[in-house]
């Protein structure tokens, strides 16, 4: 295999692969990253058994064939040279790089392409939606997963179909984040699904927000295309809970607060906050919402910021982080806190109200 390729393309291919790959043991074909060079394009592959990565950059081909090589080393090789054209050169079990305005060579030891895994391929259509849709979804659902493993059923994403509705679920047990999204009408339904963090994550951080993303779903795999990548993902096991029945059916007392704000009080506010529970207090009347910590042997914090707000005076206990991560993800300019009592969940929406909400269940005072 010969091949000559410009730096910077390849770089960005083999980092997004290297991420992907959980092992780092030298000796593991799981550590390697594979590379074939045909058409004038480059294949590059990587797995970690669980989530497979594919994609293709443009090359100019020498002398087509395949290989595998350690991807931490070929990745650290990559960001030590300038950027301009690499040549990649393999002779039996090794692979050398020149690049070329650097009179440096490396010589990285490969190992045969048919010891790499097998991916497989996804039986049923895909269906497609707007790529930024996708996106959205997952930035506002994917950090309230569970990493409670004894619980590994909310480890994941809940994804399913309900009528022209996609859904996107996540729960830890103290909080849930709900999306929708309207449905293609000629998508196929599927029954409700739980994906790994891991796929989701490497969705936001690489793709942008024009265009389509193309989604498969089996029953044990789902299988993701867009631009030039191929992901898929294995599926957790498991019975996702019934969200549906945690989301109150009516919260009659509403108020209103401009996110930067409360996102602003909340930063200040925690750094006197008991750093084991995370416990913060809300205090609310018309007009006035004040935000404090409770008292420890390090001291306090309390700031008032205003709100519209109408009803009875009340105080509600709530993990700080689970009220500031909807804050951070939602990017309007208003957000409503609605609620019952103080023991009861309370309901975060934008203003005005979209298709996602955000649900948090009080502490103890």
């Amino acid at each position: 295999m010969k091949f000559i390729c410009e730096r910077s393309v390849l770089l960005k291919e083999i980092s997004i692969a290297q991420e992907i790959i959980s092992s780092k043991n030298v000796i593991s074909i799981l550590s390697n990253i594979y590379l074939e060079a045909e058409n004038d394009s480059l294949i590059i592959k990587s797995t970690d058994m669980r989530v497979n990565f594919e994609t293709k950059v443009p090359v100019t081909v020498i002398e087509p064939g395949p290989t595998t090589v350690f991807g931490e080393k070929f990745l650290n090789i990559l960001n030590s040279v300038p950027d301009g054209e690499l040549e990649f050169e393999q002779k039996d079990n090794k692979i050398n790089i020149k690049p070329s305005v650097k009179k440096i060579r490396f010589q990285l030891k490969c190992t045969a392409s048919d010891k790499f895994p097998e991916f497989s391929v996804s039986n049923k259509d895909y269906f497609e939606m707007p790529v930024k849709d996708f996106k959205e979804m997952i930035n506002q659902t994917v950090f309230a997963v569970s990493d409670d493993e004894t619980r590994y059923f909310m480890n994941g994403v809940f994804l399913e179909k309900s009528e022209d509705k996609i859904i996107m679920v996540a729960t830890d047990g103290r909080r849930l984040a709900f999306i929708s999204k309207n449905a293609e009408k000629n998508i196929s339904d599927f029954p409700g699904i739980i994906v790994p963090p891991k796929i989701l994550n490497i969705i936001i951080r690489r793709t942008g927000d024009e265009g389509l993303i193309s989604i498969s779903v089996t029953d044990k795999t789902i299988y993701i295309r867009f631009g030039s990548y191929s992901l898929s993902s294995i599926l957790l096991e498991g019975q996702f809970p019934n969200y549906r029945k945690v989301i109150p059916e009516k919260q009659d007392n509403i108020l209103t607060v401009k996110r930067s704000e409360m996102l602003d009080a909340l930063r200040r506010v925690s750094l006197l906050v008991e750093q084991k529970s995370h416990r913060v207090y809300l205090g609310i009347s018309p007009g006035v919402m004040s935000v404090y910590s409770e008292e420890t042997e390090i001291g306090t914090a309390k700031e008032d910021i205003p709100c519209k707000y109408e009803g009875e005076e009340i105080s509600i206990a709530l993990n700080y982080r689970y009220i500031e991560e909807p804050f951070k993800v939602i990017n309007d300019d208003e957000i409503s806190i609605c609620f019952t009592g103080p023991n009861k969940a309370i309901t975060i929406v934008p203003v005005p109200e979209k298709d996602f909400f955000h649900i948090i269940m009080p502490m103890q005072p």
